[in-house]
């Protein structure tokens, strides 16, 4: 008992720090410029584009007009990386000859109006925070996606790069303590149980079908199904003895 209260009475110890997360490392990409270019990487360049055309605005204008120090530093840091990020874009585009366009679309050029026509520093502020958030949450996948998939290398060294971008930027994003994060897309629902953990395409289908059983040689399979015959043979004349 007295063992019992004394360890109940101890003094909290100081918070374990933060376990590292590992960084990925910037060696082992190319930019080669070689590899299939499908239409998706196509789309991923330009949006990549499209995203530096807002946002750059969008931050140096929330870095002079919001009377928030925070806001202020967010906005100055996601435009002033937008500018990195969109020379790197520029230069894969320019490697595999791919059109950038040089205006924001309609969409973003919305958003920067509902900026310059804030009524107050403070709404400014949230139209800033909660439309560069959303439309982080909304590319985030879809980077995801390209770097998981891309046959190209220089498109896979992008995303990969802005991965690490747009992850900073959420993170800064989130840092000025005003994101509503009930008006952001929720998650979709999960995929049906019992799929397997490893998807299965048309390609994998069709070699399980032309190869067999993977792992297992068709010699293999031939002597399981003599060995069974023989098994079975063997059983049925004993079965006509004892009668």
């Amino acid at each position: 008992m007295a063992m019992i209260l004394a360890f109940l009475l101890a003094p909290v110890g100081p918070a374990r720090a933060d376990v590292p997360v590992p960084v990925p490392p910037n060696t082992g990409l190319t930019t080669k410029g070689t590899g299939v270019l499908s239409a998706a990487d196509r789309d991923f360049v330009v949006k990549v584009r499209l995203a530096g055309l807002w946002e750059i605005p969008a931050g140096n204008m929330a870095a002079e007009r919001s009377e928030d120090p925070r806001v202020a530093e967010v906005g100055r840091s996601i435009a002033a990386q937008h500018v990195t990020l969109d020379k790197l874009d520029i230069a894969v585009a320019k490697q595999l000859g791919i059109a950038l366009p040089n205006e924001p679309n309609r969409d973003q050029e919305g958003w920067l109006n509902e900026m310059r026509n804030a009524a107050t520093p403070q709404q400014l502020d949230q139209v800033f925070i909660d439309r560069l958030r959303a439309a982080h949450g909304k590319i985030f996948p879809a980077i995801a996606t390209i770097r998981a998939s891309t046959r190209n290398d220089s498109v896979r060294k992008l995303a990969q790069q802005a991965n690490q971008f747009v992850m900073t930027h959420m993170t800064l994003l989130e840092s000025s303590g005003i994101v509503d994060y009930g008006s952001l897309p929720t998650a979709p629902a999960p995929a049906a149980a019992g799929g397997g953990p490893v998807p299965v395409d048309n390609q994998m289908l069709a070699a399980a079908e032309a190869n067999g059983i993977p792992g297992v040689s068709t010699s293999v399979i031939l002597l399981v199904l003599a060995g069974a015959l023989v098994a079975g043979v063997v059983t049925t004349m004993r079965i006509f003895r004892t009668r």
